[in-house]
């Protein structure tokens, strides 16, 4: 649930950035999760200026354990974008502000993010044609981002993250058999260590800003970390994403063309025994969120889009027979 945001405050952070005196002029509160709020804000600087922002600040009901500071998030995403990642301009961070909390301002870009508009709507039809093009080169970015560039972030081994997803799962006390082949399966198949690179953590459709002519910027990196990047692929590629459209990748493309755009955008070979490996991580990864939403919901924080994610865990169960058959 959004709260109130102290205008004074926001005065006072923005003041430090750009030239004052500022002036808002509107601040309205955007779809937020739970565990962040975000604002669209609109300011007049002191040379007459008119500034667009978003102001991304932590929510007061926490999240999955994955998520880091907001400040590490910042951060991160602004070193890649110092590295050619398409994101927004991080103009100011705060931490543990008295009337703000922790965040951070960036610049407010114009496209859509909503799957179903980008997926359907004829306006986007010439964006759709080049996004696997884009999603390719925006990934091959983010993975040749510098490390001594980056804050200090979580390194997540592959059998580390599946062994955590586990026990999460099993913590419900309700044993979901599709869940529990798909476990024994990436058990037996787990991918050989790799030197680590950038990875997103959670690029799909819904994280993309597009406009009519294409991939604006990547967002939403609060599940940034050090690990395989082949990761953000099977994630892509997750049927969850894919928001009804017939394409494998994100709804808009195949599989093959998605990994030829990021094999020339990286010069990288993309391991389609691995790339799948992590597809259906990610599907049971999704699996395990539903499961944390209904259960919470059903503990007593109750809310009709927890309860509503819970019931697609029995989609989830269907998603993973259909990847352990190849038939999805």
């Amino acid at each position: 649930m959004t709260t109130k945001i102290d205008l004074d405050a926001v005065r006072r952070v923005l003041a430090e950035v750009l030239r004052g005196p500022i002036t808002v002029t509107r601040m309205a509160a955007l779809s937020g999760g739970a565990s962040a709020e975000t604002w669209a804000i609109d300011v007049t600087d002191a040379a007459g200026s008119e500034r667009p922002l978003i102001l991304r600040r932590s929510a007061g009901e926490g999240g999955s354990g994955l998520r880091v500071p907001r400040r590490i998030e910042a951060l991160t995403q602004r070193a890649a974008g110092e590295a050619g990642v398409p994101v927004a301009n991080v103009l100011a961070i705060f931490d543990d502000d008295p009337a703000l909390g922790s965040g951070y301002v960036m610049e407010r870009l114009e496209g859509e993010t909503i799957p179903r508009k980008l997926l359907r709507e004829a306006r986007f039809a010439a964006a759709r044609a080049q996004l696997a093009g884009e999603c390719g080169g925006a990934l091959a970015a983010i993975h040749r981002v510098p490390l001594a560039g980056l804050p200090a972030l979580p390194a997540l081994a592959v059998s580390g993250q599946l062994a955590a997803l586990e026990a999460k799962h099993r913590s419900f006390g309700h044993p979901v058999p599709a869940f529990s082949l798909a476990f024994r399966l990436l058990r037996e198949r787990l991918p050989p260590p790799v030197p680590p690179t950038l990875v997103h953590g959670d690029f799909r459709t819904g994280n993309l800003l597009v406009d009519e002519r294409g991939l604006v910027a990547v967002l939403d990196w609060e599940l940034v970390h050090l690990g395989d990047p082949l990761e953000d692929l099977g994630w892509f590629c997750t049927p969850a994403w894919r928001f009804g459209g017939a394409g494998a990748a994100g709804g808009f493309t195949s599989r093959e063309v998605l990994y030829a755009a990021y094999e020339q955008a990286s010069g990288r070979a993309v391991d389609r025994d691995v790339a799948r490996f992590w597809e259906l991580f990610g599907t049971l990864r999704w699996g395990v969120i539903c499961e944390h939403q209904v259960h919470t919901h059903l503990g007593g924080a109750l809310s009709v889009e927890r309860a509503a994610i819970g019931r697609r865990i029995t989609e989830v169960e269907l998603d993973l027979l259909l990847l352990m058959d190849g038939k999805l």
